[in-house]
């Protein structure tokens, strides 16, 4: 049990690393849907034209060979791709707000909310949290939350409703288990809690 706990704050760790990081990208180091990006995003140099790899629809482009093993090798690795790439985050968010919205206990939170725009954000941020290659810009989670009086009971009923998605989509429990490390790691802010 101890190297189990050991490992999610270490994924968890990890992952909070690499969702600063991508706060902090530079926008030229990020391919969009139509350019490539101009800054490399392992270096922050400029990129060689030449050194392109095709990730999901974007092409980037780094200033090295060895730049480009490392991106593919980080989203290989990540648990973005594990978990089955933006197809799969895509598809999880939409299946998950459905529960969210029948769910008594939360769902009035999203009365006044445009579910289209929560949908587009929530997919931002976990494809982020999860190791994705694009940054969240969206609010910090803290910021997100303030004022909406949430409790321990509503992040579990969020929580329970996120894991219940991911085994109706036949996520293996080692897969759950860490996108619940994460979950974890936002729920101080999520609930407004002091910071440890």
């Amino acid at each position: 049990m101890k190297f189990i706990l050991s490992s999610f704050i270490t994924i968890s760790a990890i992952i909070a690393l690499l969702v600063n990081a991508a706060m902090a990208a530079d926008p030229a180091s990020i391919a969009t849907e139509t350019q490539t990006n101009t800054i490399c995003p392992i270096t922050g140099n400029p990129v060689d034209p030449a050194i392109t790899l095709v990730y999901e629809g974007r092409t980037w482009s780094f200033a090295k060979e060895a730049c480009k093993t490392k991106f593919q090798a980080a989203r290989e690795a990540s648990l973005y791709q594990k978990l089955g790439g933006k197809a799969a985050i895509d598809a999880a968010v939409e299946a998950f707000y459905v529960k969210v919205l029948a769910d008594d206990r939360v769902k009035h939170f999203f009365d006044d909310v445009s579910m289209d725009k929560q949908r587009r954000k929530q997919k931002e941020f976990l494809s982020a949290a999860f190791g994705g290659p694009l940054p969240w810009t969206g609010k910090d989670m803290r910021k997100a939350h303030a004022g909406l009086g949430l409790t321990e009971e509503h992040f579990n009923a969020i929580a329970e409703n996120l894991v219940n998605t991911l085994k109706d989509l036949k996520i293996s429990q080692e897969l759950i288990d860490q996108v619940v490390a994460v979950a974890l790691t936002t729920k101080d802010d999520v609930l407004g809690r002091p910071k440890k």
